[in-house]
């Protein structure tokens, strides 16, 4: 975000949604996946959705609320967190892992349906927000979606493997796991959080696009590299 504000000048929201779509990684319907094939296991992708949905979206959705009002406050700052669903269904299904509460069979069956449904509903509203307009406009922010393209393909996987093998010490396969997770394309969710307020959704737009289709190179050069 630092580097958004003294590159590109650009508004708080329009920020935010940048510093997103350039660190909030596909764990989920791209990451599982992947990890289970380059080292066989899925476990090094639940630290990485953990971090994700209970600090990095909370702190991004908090920024986007504050940014949209007139004054802030130390009430708005404290309650915007708890304002947003995301956040709200976030939190609630960490309570219920940690407490290992078993929900009833009524109460689940509903919730089983919306789980069902939310990715193809995600992937059908970025669908549609590609039509109508060409992707890399020059005035959709096309420097901001080049460089937070960038960061998150190539900058991320760099930055993990430094800090992994000279800071953490890690090694063989914890190492490979951990930049295969940085070198993962930008989630969809960031699309999803910026078009309630309205802002950034054009860079959001085009970084998931673009980090999606550079991912698969992005990720064989990383286990030709690491692995």
């Amino acid at each position: 975000m630092p580097a958004g504000f003294l590159f590109f000048r650009r508004p708080v929201a329009e920020t935010a949604v940048g510093a997103m779509a350039s660190s909030y990684a596909n764990a989920n319907n791209i990451g599982i996946p992947v990890s289970l094939y380059a080292v066989g296991t899925a476990q090094h992708v639940a630290p990485v959705l953990l971090v994700q949905i209970l600090v990095l979206a909370p702190f991004y959705l908090t920024v986007l609320g504050l940014s949209g009002g007139a004054g802030i406050s130390w009430k708005r700052i404290l309650v915007q967190p708890f304002a947003n669903p995301m956040i709200i269904a976030s939190g609630l299904g960490a309570i219920v892992a940690l407490t290992r509460w078993q929900e009833p069979e009524l109460l689940q069956k509903p919730i089983d349906m919306l789980a069902g449904g939310a990715v193809p509903m995600v992937l059908l509203a970025f669908g549609l927000s590609l039509a109508g307009r060409a992707p890399l406009q020059k005035d959709d922010g096309r420097t901001e979606t080049l460089v937070a393209t960038f960061l998150k393909i190539a900058g991320m996987p760099l930055i993990v493997w430094a800090l992994g093998r000279f800071v953490f010490g890690l090694e063989g396969q914890h190492l490979l796991a951990s930049v295969i997770m940085a070198a993962l394309p930008t989630a969809q969710n960031v699309f999803l959080f910026a078009s309630p307020y309205g802002r950034g959704m054009s860079v959001a737009r085009d970084v998931i696009l673009c980090t999606t289709l550079l991912s698969a190179g992005a990720l064989l050069a990383v286990a030709w590299a690491v692995g």
